[in-house]
């Protein structure tokens, strides 16, 4: 263990074990990457066949990187199980459309539903709708509004990542006197948004050396992310580090940084895209870490409804039922374990 992970082991929970390990371990969106390289990661837990279930899948539209992989995650972990039948939906970020789809399944009495909702306030209805039918839902990441509408909620740590980025920044920053960091966002109207933010915010507290000097919101896309972080740039001829809050829109900042000729600072990204933990892994360039918020949770809610068709509990935990929430570990990916995550990666 190197001076840098034990520090890291210190500050972030290193230990600590996402639901997908504690499950069944990692999957990826895709078996094979370019390379020929096995990304399925970590085999399901326990593939013995046992009683059959039908699990029904509905999620929104796959616009972006992450939710692509949210989809393949799902599809591909439930092909490791001969006893599953995954009756999936087309993804849709219309509410009334993916209402629709979601009583479709209930009205094909599938045995457990697991849904991540376009909107988890305008879905909650339908969620209670599944639950007094007797489908048991487990909630993917969007929540719901009221627990009575879900049977497992599983999802990732936005405050988390944002505090993980803050302390890993901090870590690297903590010798210099007056250090100065920017921080390009997502959609400022999500509330996911305000909680990485604020869990950036408070982690810088612990560094008085270092001052956050500007913040912009971009729209998580790689068009955005290329326009804020230009901006960015512009407006700031010296910082010191950069924490943009996804992956996908740090396609776009890249590209600016690198049109801008800028070198002089560290980025850490967030979500954990392949690309990303390829640069990483370069290290040739101002990307030095990712901080993850991991589609793998997909692959992980397939196991929980598995679990709850069958009448399991969790393997690992004394108790007889699975959790009624389980919350994912928001881990810190540089180049000292990048080589460990590198098949979770998502494109």
């Amino acid at each position: 263990m190197t001076e840098n992970t034990s520090r890291r082991g210190l500050l972030f929970g290193a230990a600590a074990v996402s639901a997908g390990a504690l499950l069944t371990g990692c999957t990826s969106n895709d078996p094979k990457d370019e390379g020929g390289q096995d990304r399925s990661a970590q085999p399901a837990a326990d593939t013995k066949p046992g009683k059959p279930v039908t699990i029904g899948f509905a999620g929104p539209q796959a616009d972006h990187g992450w939710l692509n992989a949210i989809n393949e995650n799902a599809e591909s972990r439930a092909r490791k199980y001969s006893d599953v039948t995954l009756e999936i939906t087309e993804g849709s970020n219309d509410t009334a459309a993916q209402i629709g789809q979601i009583e479709t399944l209930i009205n094909k009495k599938v045995d457990v539903l697991v849904v991540l909702p376009a909107d988890g306030k305008a879905l909650t209805q339908v969620g209670l709708k599944a639950m007094r039918a007797g489908i048991p839902v487990v909630n993917l990441d969007r929540v719901f509004n009221t627990p009575q509408a879900y049977r497992c909620w599983i999802g990732g740590d936005n405050y988390g990542m944002g505090l993980n980025a803050g302390h890993y920044i901090g870590e690297q920053l903590k010798d210099k006197s007056d250090a100065r960091v920017i921080e390009l966002a997502g959609l400022d109207n999500l509330e996911l948004t305000k909680q990485r933010t604020q869990g950036f915010d408070d982690a810088l507290k612990n560094y008085p050396n270092i001052k956050k000097v500007a913040r912009q919101a971009a729209e998580f896309t790689v068009e955005s992310g290329q326009a804020k972080m230009a901006q960015l740039l512009q407006a700031q001829s010296k910082f010191d580090a950069l924490w943009n809050h996804d992956d996908d829109q740090g396609v776009g900042a890249l590209r600016a940084i690198e049109q801008a000729g800028r070198d002089d600072f560290l980025m850490v990204g967030g979500a954990g895209a392949l690309s990303a933990f390829q640069a990483i892994k370069r290290g040739d360039g101002v990307l030095k870490a990712t901080v993850l918020y991991p589609p793998t949770m997909a692959a992980s809610a397939i196991d929980l409804a598995r679990a709850l068709g069958q009448g399991q509990g969790v393997g690992g935990l004394a108790e007889f039922e699975i959790p009624a929430s389980i919350t994912l570990y928001s881990a810190v990916v540089d180049k000292d374990n990048v080589d460990q995550y590198m098949p979770t990666g998502f494109q």
